[in-house]
């Protein structure tokens, strides 16, 4: 039975805000399934990176019997994950020490993403502890889509091969990725166990639509397309984009109808060339009155978002789950997805959205088309997406990894004996 769990998120901290280069569904999972897990009574220390001053070194926020400990490695700055590789054996020194202090035991590691993962093992080494752990992304699917654009480093898939096989177990989002792991990295499939990410269905459950768009101070004969997550080339929100001008051109009236939303990033940030670039397109189409560039928002605040969508959309070219997608089904607010990974799991095609082919902006325009046309439809959907989305209560899903835990500790005990 677990009574301490250690979590090892190196590299960005569960209490970062959202909507930055390295926030997102890994940072929502850690800090739900950490205060879940708290409020059972489970003492839970996450471990992370210091990066601003202004961060204190023992954060309590996240609930009962929960702290995020900030650890000094490569100095108190912002860094990207190939940049934090180095520091890592300073990150595990410093840890170490501050257990040893305090003197702390865990029963479990569970680590996330590959640098806590290197992590782990080390921890693993030194105090016999297991660890349990879990990519959110996998850098050879990335290296496969990007591979134009050479952005994985050898260090990063060759970590995360090691990371398979030193860890006692794999948490995999979906059927899609544990196929990814034994296809792409020879995983033990014996290894591997499937759990979905949760969801919190006390702050996401369906509310009024124009009251949401009351709010928001949207128009309430507007219909609203919505976006939310990191700016980055991998999201298309390009293809979005694209698929208004498509609507533009062959239903002008119907794009006069239209706001898509952009909840992610900074707008005014002239170094994001990502957000520079979808800012220029939207002009060169002519939609700078369809186009809202809002900027990142808290996780209290998505609720109201969610809610005044009439659709939430996700071309992604690689989703290893969408957590996006579970949330706003939570909310009752049908989802167009790319069949990709995660998104081709959670959203079931004409029952809770539509699946699109990835980077094709006449299907996106179809799909789009319809939900904002027949509300009856776009009904239909949410209802649906409401019902499915209670499956993965994060009550739920933190039965399923505890399972996981107790059986990893219970065969652990056997061995001893």
């Amino acid at each position: 039975m677990i009574r301490r769990l250690a979590i090892l998120s190196v590299h960005t901290s569960p209490l970062a805000p959202m909507g930055g280069k390295k926030t997102g569904g890994m940072n929502v999972y850690i800090r739900e399934l950490a205060q879940e897990l708290g409020s059972r009574g489970i003492s839970v220390d996450i471990f992370t990176r210091r990066t601003s001053s202004n961060e204190l070194k023992i954060d309590h926020r996240i609930g009962e019997n929960v702290r995020v400990i900030y650890l000094e490695a490569g100095g108190v700055r912002s860094l990207t994950p190939d940049a934090i590789y180095p520091y890592l054996s300073e990150f595990t020194a410093r840890l170490m020490a501050f257990t040893t202090r305090h003197n702390l035991k865990y029963d479990m590691i569970y680590s996330h993403y590959w640098l806590s993962g290197w992590v782990g093992q080390k921890l693993k080494e030194s105090w016999g502890t297991p660890f349990v752990h879990m990519f959110h992304t996998l850098g050879q699917m990335k290296q496969r889509i990007l591979s134009h654009q050479s952005i994985m480093p050898d260090q990063r898939i060759r970590t995360e091969t090691e990371v398979i096989a030193w860890a006692d177990r794999i948490i995999a989002a979906t059927p899609a990725e544990h196929s990814q792991l034994m296809w792409l990295y020879r995983a033990n499939r014996r290894k591997i166990d499937i759990v979905p990410p949760g969801v919190n269905t006390e702050r996401f459950y369906p509310l009024s639509e124009s009251d949401a768009k009351q709010q928001l101070g949207f128009e309430e004969n507007h219909k609203i397309l919505l976006f939310v997550g990191r700016i980055e080339p991998l999201k298309a929100v390009d293809s979005i984009i694209n698929a208004l001008k498509v609507i533009k051109e062959e239903s002008p009236s119907l794009i006069s109808q239209i706001r898509f939303a952009v909840v992610g990033g900074d707008p005014q940030d002239k170094n994001d060339v990502e957000m520079m670039r979808l800012q220029s397109l939207t002009q060169e189409l002519g939609l700078e009155d369809v186009v809202l560039f809002l900027g990142a928002k808290d996780q209290g605040s998505l609720p109201d978002y969610y809610a005044a969508a009439t659709v939430v959309v996700m071309p992604s070219d690689y989703e290893s789950f969408g957590m996006v997608a579970l949330e706003a089904m939570a909310m009752g607010t049908p989802v167009i997805a790319s069949n990709v990974g995660g998104l081709g799991y959670l959203v079931k095609d004409a029952e809770t959205g539509f699946l699109v082919p990835v980077r094709e902006p006449n299907s996106i325009a179809t799909c789009i088309t319809k939900m904002v046309t027949d509300d009856d439809c776009s009904t239909i959907m949410g209802q649906n997406a409401s019902a499915l989305a209670q499956e993965y209560a994060w009550s739920n899903i933190a039965d399923r990894i505890l399972s996981i835990f107790d059986d990893i500790l219970g065969k652990k005990s056997v061995r001893v004996s």
